[in-house]
């Protein structure tokens, strides 16, 4: 939905990241009504006296077991006051019962468990001041450097804390959805972006991005949107005032031609030699202006049947061209433009090696196109500029059976235009290998 109700993309998160912590609150209300608080089990000094007497418990509440290790020094009144009533049911010198219960827990824990006390009579022997509970520690030395130690068989993992744990992992599990879905509501525009970028890189002309969304996501589409046209007109200029330029040549070289027929033949013959190489150049520009203004028609293609044409095509009209046997090659593409490719390099290899040798593979999820010769090759400043419009290698290669040089330049722009790149390099047994890479 666009336009005025479509609510921004920032008050979007805002809203789903207060609902997940209303959820999350509403979930930890839910276990503290739900979850009761844990009921401590109460242990009387006479049950702790009897189980250090006896060394088990027939509940398995209790568990006694030996230790080499001495009990910490107690310096709480009520904790020696319990290891005195121990020692008095087990008839052992106090001093041999040592309580450690610093971990009983609040005393309002200890106040909201306190046993009842019968009205007109004496308070029971069995109230809390005279009872432990929690987790706790009961040593007696039975020989030297040996005690008896007596706590509760509970780990640090209960009953209460298991159902908490149960309850938080809940509490994660509704939580982990809704924060799925926001970070990919909010990582999903800038995937569209990025893929958008990327096609733009392939192909210039290509449909132009969806404006839909909150108005933030729709004004960066609208905006993107504004750039490519911006830049597809900014090339289209460009190219076009190449064109004009290159056909309003035309008309001067006429003039001069027809100027030239009254001229000694010696002057002539050279400068008519010079207004044809001009003329050739600029048909080569405006064709090569032609070929990049030219609307472009992807489709799947069979790259290998389109290779075998021009290897026919050469071989008809005597050219050595051979390549390499394989299967199908298929990819999507503009069947003229990769035709008018692969016939350039063929035909630039046929011009200075006097043959050609065609390969197609696939590589790392790419179709690799690669043309090599067994001519003299170029040094490495010409290979540095070799895809440049109008450059011809003048130290290695022969000028009268040079082309206009925007053969190369050519492969270049509809390897790039493609997704794809081109170089040229030297062979290892010499000659020249020119190596194109597509998206395959």
């Amino acid at each position: 939905m666009t336009g005025a109700r479509s609510w921004p993309l920032f008050v979007r998160i805002f809203a789903l990241m207060l609902l997940t912590v209303l959820l999350v609150q509403l979930l930890n209300f839910a276990a503290v009504l739900l979850i009761p608080p844990p009921t401590p089990v109460i242990y009387s000094t006479n049950r702790i006296a009897t189980v250090m007497r006896s060394g088990t418990d027939p509940t398995g509440l209790l568990v006694a077991r030996s230790s080499h290790t001495p009990p910490p020094s107690v310096d709480d009144p009520r904790d020696r006051r319990l290891a005195q009533l121990i020692a008095a049911d087990l008839a052992v010198p106090a001093a041999s019962v040592t309580v450690d219960g610093h971990r009983y827990g609040p005393p309002m824990m200890v106040g909201a468990f306190r046993a009842p006390i019968p009205m007109g009579g004496p308070p029971p022997r069995f109230a809390l001041d005279n009872a432990l509970f929690g987790s706790f520690a009961v040593s007696l030395k039975v020989a030297p450097g040996t005690w008896r130690v007596v706590r509760p068989a509970g780990g640090a993992t209960g009953p209460w804390r298991m159902r908490i744990i149960l309850w938080f992992v809940v509490a994660m599990a509704v939580a982990a959805p809704i924060a799925w879905a926001l970070a990919r509501r909010v990582a999903k525009p800038i995937g569209l972006f990025a893929a958008a970028a990327e096609r733009l890189g392939r192909d210039p002309r290509a449909a132009p991005l969806p404006v839909r969304g909150p108005p933030e996501i729709a004004e960066a589409a609208n905006a993107f949107n504004v750039m490519q046209g911006r830049l597809n007109r900014y090339v289209e200029d460009r190219t076009m005032l190449i064109a004009a330029v290159a056909h309003d040549l035309r008309t001067p070289l006429m003039r001069l031609a027809l100027r030239l027929e009254k001229a000694p033949d010696a002057i002539r013959q050279a400068s008519e030699d010079d207004i044809q190489e001009m003329s050739s150049r600029i048909g080569a520009a405006m064709a090569f202006v032609r070929d990049m203004t030219r609307h472009a028609s992807r489709q799947r293609l069979d790259l290998r049947s389109l290779a075998e044409s021009i290897t026919d095509d050469f071989g008809d009209r005597g050219a050595q061209v051979t390549l390499a046997p394989g299967g199908p090659l298929t990819m999507e593409g503009d069947m003229p433009a990769l035709k008018a490719l692969l016939a350039n390099l063929v035909d630039n290899a046929i011009k200075y090696a006097g043959s050609a040798e065609i390969r197609l593979s696939r590589a790392n999820g790419s179709v690799v196109v690669e043309v090599a010769d067994d001519g003299p090759g170029l040094d490495q400043r010409d290979l540095d500029q070799a895809f440049e419009p109008f450059f011809r290698a003048e130290r290695s290669r022969n000028r009268d059976t040079g082309g206009s040089g925007l053969g190369l330049a050519s492969v270049r722009a509809v390897a790039r235009a493609h997704g794809g790149d081109a170089v040229i390099e030297n062979r290892a047994e010499g000659g020249l290998m020119a190596r194109v890479t597509l998206p395959g």
